[in-house]
Protein backbone atom coordinates (compact mmCIF):
# COMPACT_ATOMS: atom_id res chain seq x y z
CA UNK A 1 0.00 0.00 0.00
CA UNK A 2 2.77 2.29 0.57
CA UNK A 3 4.32 1.90 -2.37
CA UNK A 4 1.02 2.83 -3.83
CA UNK A 5 0.52 6.11 -2.10
CA UNK A 6 4.18 6.79 -3.12
CA UNK A 7 3.82 6.05 -6.73
CA UNK A 8 0.80 8.45 -6.45
CA UNK A 9 1.47 11.17 -4.79
CA UNK A 10 5.59 11.32 -6.22
CA UNK A 11 6.11 14.81 -4.08
CA UNK A 12 4.45 14.42 -0.62
CA UNK A 13 6.16 14.07 2.48
CA UNK A 14 5.23 11.19 4.49
CA UNK A 15 5.47 10.66 8.24
CA UNK A 16 4.04 8.80 10.90
CA UNK A 17 3.64 7.14 14.50
CA UNK A 18 3.17 3.99 15.91
CA UNK A 19 3.16 2.35 19.10
CA UNK A 20 5.16 -1.28 18.05
CA UNK A 21 7.44 -0.78 15.31
CA UNK A 22 8.37 -4.12 13.38
CA UNK A 23 12.31 -4.56 14.11
CA UNK A 24 14.99 -7.08 12.71
CA UNK A 25 13.93 -9.64 15.78
CA UNK A 26 9.98 -9.58 14.79
CA UNK A 27 10.68 -8.82 11.16
CA UNK A 28 8.09 -9.50 8.33
CA UNK A 29 8.51 -11.29 5.11
CA UNK A 30 12.36 -10.15 5.44
CA UNK A 31 11.40 -6.57 6.33
CA UNK A 32 11.04 -3.86 9.29
CA UNK A 33 9.21 -0.88 10.04
CA UNK A 34 12.85 0.93 9.10
CA UNK A 35 13.38 -0.54 5.99
CA UNK A 36 9.93 0.49 4.46
CA UNK A 37 9.41 3.57 6.30
CA UNK A 38 12.76 5.06 6.62
CA UNK A 39 14.90 6.04 10.03
CA UNK A 40 13.10 7.13 12.92
CA UNK A 41 12.53 10.60 13.95
CA UNK A 42 12.16 10.15 17.63
CA UNK A 43 11.79 7.44 20.24
CA UNK A 44 9.45 7.52 23.08
CA UNK A 45 8.88 4.23 24.36
CA UNK A 46 6.51 2.12 26.19
CA UNK A 47 9.04 2.34 29.44
CA UNK A 48 9.32 6.18 28.74
CA UNK A 49 5.97 6.31 28.98
CA UNK A 50 5.73 4.28 32.15
CA UNK A 51 8.65 6.02 33.82
CA UNK A 52 6.56 9.39 33.11
CA UNK A 53 3.19 8.32 34.00
CA UNK A 54 1.17 8.73 31.05
CA UNK A 55 0.00 4.74 31.36
CA UNK A 56 0.53 2.29 34.02
CA UNK A 57 2.78 -0.19 34.43
CA UNK A 58 2.32 -4.41 34.38
CA UNK A 59 2.33 -7.28 36.56
CA UNK A 60 2.31 -10.35 34.88
CA UNK A 61 1.53 -13.54 36.69
CA UNK A 62 2.50 -16.83 35.47
CA UNK A 63 0.76 -19.22 36.51
CA UNK A 64 1.37 -22.77 36.48
CA UNK A 65 -1.72 -25.76 35.16
CA UNK A 66 0.52 -28.39 35.28
CA UNK A 67 3.37 -29.22 37.54
CA UNK A 68 7.18 -28.82 36.43
CA UNK A 69 7.57 -31.59 37.75
CA UNK A 70 4.83 -33.87 36.06
CA UNK A 71 6.31 -32.18 32.66
CA UNK A 72 9.18 -33.03 33.16
CA UNK A 73 8.84 -36.42 34.03
CA UNK A 74 6.66 -37.07 30.84
CA UNK A 75 8.69 -35.39 28.40
CA UNK A 76 11.67 -37.08 29.37
CA UNK A 77 9.95 -40.74 29.31
CA UNK A 78 8.37 -39.70 26.26
CA UNK A 79 11.42 -38.21 24.76
CA UNK A 80 14.60 -39.15 26.64
CA UNK A 81 13.78 -42.30 28.01
CA UNK A 82 14.87 -40.84 31.49
CA UNK A 83 13.81 -38.08 33.42
CA UNK A 84 14.70 -34.73 32.81
CA UNK A 85 16.19 -32.34 35.27
CA UNK A 86 16.65 -28.30 34.98
CA UNK A 87 20.47 -28.57 34.35
CA UNK A 88 20.06 -31.45 31.96
CA UNK A 89 17.29 -29.02 29.84
CA UNK A 90 15.70 -25.78 30.88
CA UNK A 91 11.56 -25.76 31.02
CA UNK A 92 11.54 -22.80 28.13
CA UNK A 93 13.98 -22.83 25.33
CA UNK A 94 16.06 -20.18 24.27
CA UNK A 95 18.55 -19.83 21.88
CA UNK A 96 22.79 -20.66 22.59
CA UNK A 97 25.70 -18.52 22.56
CA UNK A 98 25.86 -19.36 18.10
CA UNK A 99 21.79 -18.34 17.49
CA UNK A 100 21.37 -21.99 17.69
CA UNK A 101 17.67 -22.44 19.28
CA UNK A 102 17.42 -24.72 22.06
CA UNK A 103 13.81 -26.87 23.03
CA UNK A 104 13.17 -26.70 26.32
CA UNK A 105 10.21 -28.94 27.94
CA UNK A 106 7.63 -27.27 26.93
CA UNK A 107 8.51 -26.98 23.38
CA UNK A 108 8.10 -30.77 23.59
CA UNK A 109 4.49 -30.55 24.95
CA UNK A 110 1.76 -31.12 21.99
CA UNK A 111 -1.17 -28.36 21.67
CA UNK A 112 -3.37 -31.01 22.92
CA UNK A 113 -1.53 -30.52 26.47
CA UNK A 114 -3.48 -27.36 26.85
CA UNK A 115 -6.33 -27.87 24.81
CA UNK A 116 -8.35 -30.19 27.39
CA UNK A 117 -10.76 -29.66 29.84
CA UNK A 118 -8.67 -30.21 32.66
CA UNK A 119 -6.39 -27.38 32.01
CA UNK A 120 -9.63 -25.15 31.02
CA UNK A 121 -11.30 -26.24 34.21
CA UNK A 122 -8.14 -25.32 35.99
CA UNK A 123 -7.80 -21.74 34.61
CA UNK A 124 -11.89 -20.97 34.84
CA UNK A 125 -11.40 -22.13 38.26
CA UNK A 126 -8.24 -19.53 39.29
CA UNK A 127 -9.94 -16.96 37.38
CA UNK A 128 -12.88 -17.22 39.64
CA UNK A 129 -11.11 -18.03 43.15
CA UNK A 130 -9.19 -14.56 42.49
CA UNK A 131 -11.73 -12.58 40.73
CA UNK A 132 -12.91 -10.38 43.77
CA UNK A 133 -9.20 -9.26 44.43
CA UNK A 134 -7.62 -8.64 41.29
CA UNK A 135 -11.12 -6.63 39.71
CA UNK A 136 -11.84 -4.68 43.29
CA UNK A 137 -14.82 -6.61 43.85
CA UNK A 138 -15.81 -6.00 40.11
CA UNK A 139 -15.31 -2.68 39.82
CA UNK A 140 -13.08 -3.12 37.24
CA UNK A 141 -13.55 -5.30 34.14
CA UNK A 142 -11.18 -8.11 32.59
CA UNK A 143 -10.45 -9.56 28.89
CA UNK A 144 -9.85 -13.46 28.28
CA UNK A 145 -7.74 -14.24 24.67
CA UNK A 146 -7.67 -17.67 24.00
CA UNK A 147 -6.03 -19.39 21.19
CA UNK A 148 -9.23 -20.73 18.42
CA UNK A 149 -12.88 -19.57 17.93
CA UNK A 150 -13.78 -23.37 19.85
CA UNK A 151 -11.63 -22.87 22.36
CA UNK A 152 -13.38 -19.30 23.08
CA UNK A 153 -16.52 -20.88 22.72
CA UNK A 154 -15.91 -23.61 24.74
CA UNK A 155 -14.37 -21.58 27.86
CA UNK A 156 -17.80 -19.75 27.53
CA UNK A 157 -19.20 -22.75 28.50
CA UNK A 158 -17.72 -23.90 31.09
CA UNK A 159 -18.12 -20.51 32.60
CA UNK A 160 -21.68 -20.86 32.27
CA UNK A 161 -21.87 -24.14 33.90
CA UNK A 162 -20.13 -22.80 37.18
CA UNK A 163 -23.23 -20.48 38.01
CA UNK A 164 -20.74 -18.07 39.35
CA UNK A 165 -22.42 -14.16 39.49
CA UNK A 166 -19.79 -12.85 36.79
CA UNK A 167 -21.73 -11.65 33.65
CA UNK A 168 -19.00 -12.73 30.83
CA UNK A 169 -19.57 -12.74 27.00
CA UNK A 170 -17.54 -14.02 24.28
CA UNK A 171 -16.23 -11.65 20.82
CA UNK A 172 -14.87 -13.41 17.88
CA UNK A 173 -14.88 -12.62 14.08
CA UNK A 174 -17.37 -14.43 12.71
CA UNK A 175 -16.34 -14.88 9.28
CA UNK A 176 -13.18 -16.64 10.46
CA UNK A 177 -13.68 -19.88 8.50
CA UNK A 178 -10.25 -21.44 10.02
CA UNK A 179 -12.48 -23.36 12.47
CA UNK A 180 -12.64 -26.62 11.69
CA UNK A 181 -16.42 -26.91 13.43
CA UNK A 182 -17.87 -24.07 11.51
CA UNK A 183 -21.20 -25.78 13.01
CA UNK A 184 -20.35 -25.35 16.06
CA UNK A 185 -19.35 -22.21 15.79
CA UNK A 186 -22.66 -20.48 14.54
CA UNK A 187 -24.44 -22.36 17.31
CA UNK A 188 -21.51 -21.27 19.65
CA UNK A 189 -22.07 -17.94 18.11
CA UNK A 190 -26.22 -17.75 18.39
CA UNK A 191 -25.67 -18.93 22.04
CA UNK A 192 -23.75 -16.41 22.99
CA UNK A 193 -26.35 -13.88 21.34
CA UNK A 194 -29.07 -15.13 23.31
CA UNK A 195 -27.61 -15.38 26.64
CA UNK A 196 -26.46 -11.78 26.10
CA UNK A 197 -29.57 -10.44 24.85
CA UNK A 198 -31.37 -11.78 27.72
CA UNK A 199 -29.05 -10.81 30.15
CA UNK A 200 -29.33 -6.94 28.82
CA UNK A 201 -32.60 -6.85 27.00
CA UNK A 202 -31.43 -6.70 23.38
CA UNK A 203 -32.31 -8.31 20.57
CA UNK A 204 -28.84 -8.73 18.14
CA UNK A 205 -28.71 -11.28 15.98
CA UNK A 206 -26.04 -12.75 13.82
CA UNK A 207 -26.89 -10.18 11.22
CA UNK A 208 -26.42 -7.22 13.40
CA UNK A 209 -23.15 -9.19 15.02
CA UNK A 210 -21.32 -5.80 14.33
CA UNK A 211 -23.85 -3.96 16.72
CA UNK A 212 -23.06 -6.73 19.51
CA UNK A 213 -19.45 -5.60 18.90
CA UNK A 214 -20.31 -2.28 19.36
CA UNK A 215 -22.24 -2.52 21.98
CA UNK A 216 -19.49 -4.63 23.95
CA UNK A 217 -16.84 -2.20 23.00
CA UNK A 218 -19.14 1.09 24.43
CA UNK A 219 -20.53 -0.79 27.37
CA UNK A 220 -16.51 -2.26 28.64
CA UNK A 221 -15.36 1.85 28.68
CA UNK A 222 -18.45 3.18 29.89
CA UNK A 223 -19.25 5.44 27.18
CA UNK A 224 -21.88 7.11 24.86
CA UNK A 225 -25.16 5.57 26.34
CA UNK A 226 -23.11 3.52 29.23
CA UNK A 227 -22.21 6.57 30.49
CA UNK A 228 -22.68 5.98 34.89
CA UNK A 229 -23.01 2.62 34.52
CA UNK A 230 -20.38 2.19 36.97
CA UNK A 231 -23.18 2.96 39.52
CA UNK A 232 -25.03 0.07 37.80
CA UNK A 233 -23.62 -3.12 38.17
CA UNK A 234 -26.54 -4.91 36.67
CA UNK A 235 -25.72 -3.59 33.26
CA UNK A 236 -21.66 -3.83 33.65
CA UNK A 237 -20.05 -6.76 31.80
CA UNK A 238 -17.33 -8.50 34.19
CA UNK A 239 -15.49 -10.36 31.84
CA UNK A 240 -14.90 -11.13 28.06
CA UNK A 241 -13.61 -13.98 26.04
CA UNK A 242 -11.90 -13.78 22.98
CA UNK A 243 -9.42 -14.56 20.58
CA UNK A 244 -7.99 -11.67 18.62
CA UNK A 245 -10.46 -9.14 18.74
CA UNK A 246 -10.07 -5.69 21.28
CA UNK A 247 -6.51 -7.17 21.64
CA UNK A 248 -5.12 -4.09 19.34
CA UNK A 249 -6.05 -0.49 19.35
CA UNK A 250 -9.29 -0.81 21.61
CA UNK A 251 -8.78 1.46 24.82
CA UNK A 252 -10.84 1.08 28.24
CA UNK A 253 -9.57 2.81 31.80
CA UNK A 254 -12.32 0.00 33.44
CA UNK A 255 -10.64 -2.83 31.67
CA UNK A 256 -7.34 -3.75 34.47
CA UNK A 257 -6.46 -7.53 33.72
CA UNK A 258 -5.41 -9.61 30.85
CA UNK A 259 -6.27 -13.65 31.02
CA UNK A 260 -4.13 -15.50 28.85
CA UNK A 261 -4.23 -19.10 27.31
CA UNK A 262 -2.41 -18.73 24.20
CA UNK A 263 1.05 -17.71 22.68
CA UNK A 264 2.12 -14.12 22.17
CA UNK A 265 5.26 -12.29 21.11
CA UNK A 266 7.06 -9.09 20.33
CA UNK A 267 4.19 -6.48 19.09
CA UNK A 268 1.08 -8.66 19.78
CA UNK A 269 2.34 -9.02 23.35
CA UNK A 270 2.67 -5.21 23.67
CA UNK A 271 -0.41 -4.75 21.99
CA UNK A 272 -2.36 -7.15 23.92
CA UNK A 273 -1.05 -5.97 27.61
CA UNK A 274 -1.22 -2.37 27.05
CA UNK A 275 -5.46 -2.63 27.02
CA UNK A 276 -4.80 -3.03 30.40
CA UNK A 277 -2.47 0.05 31.38
CA UNK A 278 -4.70 2.83 30.53
CA UNK A 279 -4.76 5.24 33.36
CA UNK A 280 -7.84 5.53 36.33
CA UNK A 281 -7.01 7.06 39.14
CA UNK A 282 -5.21 5.46 42.66
CA UNK A 283 -7.52 3.15 42.59
CA UNK A 284 -5.81 1.47 39.44
CA UNK A 285 -2.01 0.87 40.08
CA UNK A 286 -1.03 -1.23 37.25
CA UNK A 287 -2.71 -3.84 34.73
CA UNK A 288 -2.82 -7.04 35.61
CA UNK A 289 -1.64 -10.12 33.33
CA UNK A 290 -1.91 -13.97 34.11
CA UNK A 291 -1.17 -16.39 31.48
CA UNK A 292 -1.26 -20.07 31.18
CA UNK A 293 -0.72 -22.01 28.26
CA UNK A 294 2.97 -22.78 28.56
CA UNK A 295 3.99 -19.92 31.10
CA UNK A 296 7.64 -20.61 30.94
CA UNK A 297 7.92 -20.35 27.03
CA UNK A 298 5.42 -17.00 27.68
CA UNK A 299 7.51 -15.38 30.71
CA UNK A 300 11.09 -15.14 28.37
CA UNK A 301 8.37 -13.99 25.53
CA UNK A 302 7.18 -11.26 27.85
CA UNK A 303 11.42 -10.04 28.95
CA UNK A 304 12.08 -10.05 25.01
CA UNK A 305 9.13 -8.50 24.08
CA UNK A 306 9.76 -5.54 26.61
CA UNK A 307 13.70 -5.39 26.21
CA UNK A 308 13.14 -5.11 22.37
CA UNK A 309 10.18 -2.11 22.73
CA UNK A 310 11.73 -0.41 25.64
CA UNK A 311 14.95 0.39 24.02
CA UNK A 312 16.94 -2.38 26.26
CA UNK A 313 16.10 -0.23 29.12
CA UNK A 314 12.88 -2.15 30.61
CA UNK A 315 13.38 -0.84 34.20
CA UNK A 316 10.45 0.41 35.61
CA UNK A 317 7.81 -1.62 33.30
CA UNK A 318 6.77 -3.75 35.61
CA UNK A 319 5.81 -3.24 38.96
CA UNK A 320 6.97 -4.45 42.25
CA UNK A 321 6.14 -7.98 43.28
CA UNK A 322 3.90 -8.36 46.21
CA UNK A 323 6.99 -9.35 48.59
CA UNK A 324 8.61 -5.86 47.43
CA UNK A 325 5.74 -4.00 47.89
CA UNK A 326 5.15 -5.71 51.79
CA UNK A 327 9.00 -4.71 52.24
CA UNK A 328 8.04 -0.89 51.74
CA UNK A 329 4.80 -1.45 53.41
CA UNK A 330 7.30 -2.33 56.39
CA UNK A 331 9.39 0.19 55.91
CA UNK A 332 7.15 3.13 56.16
CA UNK A 333 5.10 1.65 59.15
CA UNK A 334 7.96 1.71 61.14
CA UNK A 335 8.46 5.59 60.43
CA UNK A 336 4.72 5.98 61.02
CA UNK A 337 4.73 4.07 64.29
CA UNK A 338 8.25 6.26 64.91
CA UNK A 339 6.05 9.11 65.04
CA UNK A 340 3.20 8.22 67.16
CA UNK A 341 5.96 6.76 69.87
CA UNK A 342 7.86 10.02 70.48
CA UNK A 343 4.61 12.12 70.74
CA UNK A 344 3.50 9.39 73.35
CA UNK A 345 0.58 7.98 71.95
CA UNK A 346 -0.75 4.42 72.26
CA UNK A 347 -2.08 2.54 69.88
CA UNK A 348 -2.50 5.76 67.09
CA UNK A 349 -5.62 6.71 69.41
CA UNK A 350 -4.89 10.35 68.70
CA UNK A 351 -3.08 13.15 66.41
CA UNK A 352 0.58 14.29 67.52
CA UNK A 353 0.82 17.74 68.92
CA UNK A 354 3.46 18.86 66.59
CA UNK A 355 2.46 20.28 63.21
CA UNK A 356 5.76 18.94 61.71
CA UNK A 357 4.38 15.36 63.29
CA UNK A 358 1.91 15.87 61.65
CA UNK A 359 3.29 16.69 58.10
CA UNK A 360 5.89 14.14 58.09
CA UNK A 361 2.91 11.43 58.89
CA UNK A 362 0.69 12.61 56.26
CA UNK A 363 3.24 12.13 53.80
CA UNK A 364 4.22 8.84 54.75
CA UNK A 365 0.72 7.61 54.68
CA UNK A 366 0.14 7.99 51.64
CA UNK A 367 3.04 6.75 50.38
CA UNK A 368 2.20 3.62 52.61
CA UNK A 369 -1.20 3.37 50.64
CA UNK A 370 0.47 3.38 47.44
CA UNK A 371 1.79 0.01 47.74
CA UNK A 372 -0.78 -1.24 50.18
CA UNK A 373 -3.23 -0.50 47.11
CA UNK A 374 -0.87 -2.35 44.88
CA UNK A 375 -0.26 -4.94 47.44
CA UNK A 376 -3.94 -5.46 47.78
CA UNK A 377 -4.64 -6.28 44.25
CA UNK A 378 -1.62 -8.76 44.17
CA UNK A 379 -3.67 -10.53 47.57
CA UNK A 380 -2.41 -8.97 50.40
CA UNK A 381 -4.40 -8.85 53.12
CA UNK A 382 -3.14 -7.92 56.83
CA UNK A 383 -3.14 -10.68 59.28
CA UNK A 384 -3.87 -10.29 63.67
CA UNK A 385 0.11 -10.76 64.15
CA UNK A 386 0.92 -7.57 61.56
CA UNK A 387 3.98 -9.84 60.97
CA UNK A 388 4.10 -8.79 57.21
CA UNK A 389 3.32 -5.19 56.53
CA UNK A 390 3.90 -4.40 60.44
CA UNK A 391 0.63 -3.47 61.06
CA UNK A 392 -2.86 -5.16 61.90
CA UNK A 393 -5.79 -4.64 60.37
CA UNK A 394 -7.14 -2.62 63.51
CA UNK A 395 -3.93 -0.60 63.39
CA UNK A 396 -4.49 0.51 60.12
CA UNK A 397 -7.80 1.39 60.27
CA UNK A 398 -6.62 3.48 63.15
CA UNK A 399 -4.21 4.95 61.35
CA UNK A 400 -7.07 5.69 58.30
CA UNK A 401 -8.79 7.67 60.74
CA UNK A 402 -6.17 9.59 62.08
CA UNK A 403 -5.39 10.68 58.62
CA UNK A 404 -9.52 11.81 58.23
CA UNK A 405 -8.95 13.48 61.55
CA UNK A 406 -5.83 15.61 59.68
CA UNK A 407 -8.50 16.09 56.81
CA UNK A 408 -10.90 17.74 58.85
CA UNK A 409 -8.51 19.63 61.03
CA UNK A 410 -7.22 21.78 57.93
CA UNK A 411 -10.73 22.54 56.48
CA UNK A 412 -11.12 23.72 60.27
CA UNK A 413 -8.41 25.37 61.29
CA UNK A 414 -8.26 28.90 59.03
CA UNK A 415 -5.11 29.82 60.22
CA UNK A 416 -3.17 26.71 58.84
CA UNK A 417 -4.42 26.83 55.41
CA UNK A 418 -2.52 29.61 54.79
CA UNK A 419 1.16 27.75 55.90
CA UNK A 420 3.78 27.58 53.68
CA UNK A 421 4.08 23.32 54.57
CA UNK A 422 0.72 22.50 53.78
CA UNK A 423 -0.16 18.82 54.58
CA UNK A 424 0.02 16.30 52.12
CA UNK A 425 -3.40 15.58 52.05
CA UNK A 426 -4.68 12.93 49.36
CA UNK A 427 -9.03 13.21 48.71
CA UNK A 428 -9.04 9.60 47.74
CA UNK A 429 -7.79 8.20 50.94
CA UNK A 430 -9.99 10.51 52.73
CA UNK A 431 -13.29 9.30 50.72
CA UNK A 432 -12.14 5.30 51.75
CA UNK A 433 -15.31 4.35 53.99
CA UNK A 434 -14.21 4.52 57.61
CA UNK A 435 -17.94 3.09 57.92
CA UNK A 436 -16.34 -0.62 57.58
CA UNK A 437 -14.86 -0.16 60.92
CA UNK A 438 -14.92 -3.38 62.55
CA UNK A 439 -18.12 -2.76 64.97
CA UNK A 440 -18.63 -6.19 66.05
CA UNK A 441 -14.82 -6.43 67.22
CA UNK A 442 -15.47 -3.10 68.96
CA UNK A 443 -18.51 -4.62 70.70
CA UNK A 444 -16.80 -7.63 71.91
CA UNK A 445 -14.42 -5.88 73.62
CA UNK A 446 -17.06 -3.86 75.31
CA UNK A 447 -19.13 -6.83 76.27
CA UNK A 448 -15.86 -8.75 77.63
CA UNK A 449 -15.19 -5.08 79.56
CA UNK A 450 -19.17 -5.50 81.10
CA UNK A 451 -18.55 -8.88 82.13
CA UNK A 452 -15.50 -8.35 84.16
CA UNK A 453 -17.37 -5.37 85.88
CA UNK A 454 -19.86 -7.97 87.57
CA UNK A 455 -17.53 -10.10 88.34
CA UNK A 456 -15.36 -7.65 90.60
CA UNK A 457 -11.82 -8.94 89.23
CA UNK A 458 -9.47 -5.39 89.27
CA UNK A 459 -6.84 -7.29 87.05
CA UNK A 460 -9.25 -8.50 84.56
CA UNK A 461 -11.61 -5.23 84.68
CA UNK A 462 -7.88 -3.06 83.63
CA UNK A 463 -6.75 -5.58 81.49
CA UNK A 464 -10.29 -5.45 79.32
CA UNK A 465 -10.78 -1.49 79.69
CA UNK A 466 -6.99 -1.51 78.07
CA UNK A 467 -8.12 -3.80 74.90
CA UNK A 468 -11.38 -1.59 74.47
CA UNK A 469 -9.65 1.56 74.83
CA UNK A 470 -7.05 -0.07 72.10
CA UNK A 471 -9.85 -0.69 69.91
CA UNK A 472 -10.97 3.23 70.16
CA UNK A 473 -8.36 3.94 67.92
CA UNK A 474 -10.60 3.04 64.83
CA UNK A 475 -13.35 6.31 65.83
CA UNK A 476 -12.46 9.86 65.37
CA UNK A 477 -11.46 11.85 67.83
CA UNK A 478 -15.07 13.52 68.25
CA UNK A 479 -16.28 9.52 68.46
CA UNK A 480 -13.70 8.29 71.26
CA UNK A 481 -14.58 11.83 73.49
CA UNK A 482 -18.30 9.96 73.58
CA UNK A 483 -16.93 6.57 74.28
CA UNK A 484 -14.92 7.88 77.76
CA UNK A 485 -17.77 9.76 78.72
CA UNK A 486 -20.24 6.60 78.40
CA UNK A 487 -17.84 3.87 79.51
CA UNK A 488 -16.72 6.43 83.05
CA UNK A 489 -20.21 5.92 83.53
CA UNK A 490 -21.03 2.63 82.76
CA UNK A 491 -18.04 1.83 85.87
CA UNK A 492 -19.59 4.48 87.93
CA UNK A 493 -22.53 2.64 87.56
CA UNK A 494 -24.53 5.52 86.50
CA UNK A 495 -25.45 3.53 83.52
CA UNK A 496 -26.01 -0.04 82.69
CA UNK A 497 -25.68 -0.92 79.40
CA UNK A 498 -28.83 -2.40 77.47
CA UNK A 499 -27.57 -6.09 75.61
CA UNK A 500 -29.75 -5.37 72.90
CA UNK A 501 -27.48 -2.20 72.03
CA UNK A 502 -23.75 -2.02 70.49
CA UNK A 503 -21.18 0.45 71.69
CA UNK A 504 -21.50 2.24 68.74
CA UNK A 505 -25.16 2.53 69.37
CA UNK A 506 -24.34 4.48 72.52
CA UNK A 507 -21.58 6.75 71.36
CA UNK A 508 -23.76 7.73 68.51
CA UNK A 509 -26.72 8.61 71.25
CA UNK A 510 -24.43 10.39 73.13
CA UNK A 511 -23.21 12.53 70.46
CA UNK A 512 -26.60 13.49 69.22
CA UNK A 513 -27.57 14.35 73.13
CA UNK A 514 -24.63 16.53 72.53
CA UNK A 515 -25.63 18.06 69.74
CA UNK A 516 -29.17 18.86 70.75
CA UNK A 517 -27.86 20.26 73.92
CA UNK A 518 -26.00 22.60 71.87
CA UNK A 519 -28.57 23.48 69.70
CA UNK A 520 -31.57 23.98 72.30
CA UNK A 521 -28.36 26.12 74.10
CA UNK A 522 -27.38 28.52 71.16
CA UNK A 523 -31.00 29.05 70.28
CA UNK A 524 -31.83 30.08 74.06
CA UNK A 525 -28.87 32.19 74.32
CA UNK A 526 -30.46 33.87 71.04
CA UNK A 527 -33.60 33.58 71.74
CA UNK A 528 -34.36 31.71 68.49
CA UNK A 529 -37.06 29.82 67.20
CA UNK A 530 -36.04 25.77 68.15
CA UNK A 531 -37.83 24.29 65.43
CA UNK A 532 -36.72 26.65 62.60
CA UNK A 533 -32.80 26.22 63.72
CA UNK A 534 -33.32 22.33 63.77
CA UNK A 535 -34.81 22.65 60.42
CA UNK A 536 -32.35 24.93 58.53
CA UNK A 537 -29.70 22.11 60.66
CA UNK A 538 -31.34 19.91 58.60
CA UNK A 539 -31.63 20.99 55.16
CA UNK A 540 -28.95 23.87 54.93
CA UNK A 541 -28.68 27.25 54.85
CA UNK A 542 -29.39 28.08 51.28
CA UNK A 543 -32.53 26.79 52.19
CA UNK A 544 -35.49 30.03 52.42
CA UNK A 545 -36.28 28.98 56.20
CA UNK A 546 -32.73 30.45 57.01
CA UNK A 547 -34.54 34.42 56.66
CA UNK A 548 -37.30 33.10 58.86
CA UNK A 549 -34.75 32.00 61.25
CA UNK A 550 -33.03 35.10 61.28
CA UNK A 551 -36.57 36.91 61.80
CA UNK A 552 -36.94 34.66 64.43
CA UNK A 553 -34.14 35.85 66.74
CA UNK A 554 -34.93 38.11 69.81
CA UNK A 555 -32.54 41.11 68.79
CA UNK A 556 -31.88 42.31 72.39
CA UNK A 557 -30.96 38.78 73.77
CA UNK A 558 -28.79 38.61 70.84
CA UNK A 559 -27.09 41.76 71.19
CA UNK A 560 -26.45 41.48 75.16
CA UNK A 561 -24.86 37.93 74.41
CA UNK A 562 -22.72 38.78 71.82
CA UNK A 563 -21.69 41.57 73.35
CA UNK A 564 -20.62 40.21 76.38
CA UNK A 565 -18.94 37.33 74.57
CA UNK A 566 -17.14 39.42 72.38
CA UNK A 567 -16.02 42.12 75.08
CA UNK A 568 -17.57 44.91 72.79
CA UNK A 569 -20.57 47.20 71.64
CA UNK A 570 -22.24 46.95 67.69
CA UNK A 571 -24.38 49.19 65.64
CA UNK A 572 -27.12 48.08 64.61
CA UNK A 573 -25.92 46.89 61.31
CA UNK A 574 -22.65 45.75 62.66
CA UNK A 575 -24.91 43.24 64.99
CA UNK A 576 -26.87 42.11 61.79
CA UNK A 577 -23.59 41.14 60.14
CA UNK A 578 -22.31 39.53 63.21
CA UNK A 579 -25.11 37.73 64.18
CA UNK A 580 -25.59 36.09 60.84
CA UNK A 581 -21.70 35.26 60.28
CA UNK A 582 -22.48 33.56 64.11
CA UNK A 583 -25.70 31.75 62.87
CA UNK A 584 -24.12 30.91 59.65
CA UNK A 585 -20.93 28.92 61.41
CA UNK A 586 -22.98 27.25 64.32
CA UNK A 587 -25.37 25.51 61.37
CA UNK A 588 -22.44 24.54 59.45
CA UNK A 589 -20.23 22.44 62.00
CA UNK A 590 -24.02 21.59 63.19
CA UNK A 591 -24.57 20.07 59.61
CA UNK A 592 -20.39 18.98 59.25
CA UNK A 593 -20.60 21.10 56.38
CA UNK A 594 -16.55 22.43 55.16
CA UNK A 595 -16.57 25.79 56.33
Amino acid sequence: MLRDIKRTFKRAIFFGFTGTPIHDENSKKMSTTTSLFGNELHRYSIADGIRDGNVLGFDPVKICTYKDRDLREVVGKDIFDKYVYEDQISMAGYKDESGKFIKGIEDYLPNSQYNNDNHREAVVKNILDNWHILSADSKFHAIFATSSIPEAIRYYRIFKSQNSKLKITALFDPSDNNSNDTIDKIDGIREILEDYNAMYNKSFTIPTYANFKTDIQMRLAHKDIYKGIDNKPAEQLNLLIVVDQLLTGYDSKWVNTLYLDKMLQYEGLIQAFSRTNRLFGNEKRHGTICYYRRPHTMEKNINEAFKLYSGDKPFGIFVNKVDANLDQMDRIANEIKAIFKSADIRDFASLPAEKADKQKFAKLFNEYNKYYDAAKIQGFAFDETGVRANLTQQDYDALLQRYNDLAKERISDNDSLNTDIPYDIKSYITEINTGLIDANYMNNKFQKFFKALDSGDTELIEKTLNELHKSFGALSQEEQKYADVFIREVQSGDVKPDPQKTLRDYITEYMVNAQNSQIREFAASFGADLAKLNRVIEVGTEDFRFGELINSIDKQKAKEYIENFDEKTYSEFKLNIRIRAILLDFVAKQRGDKI
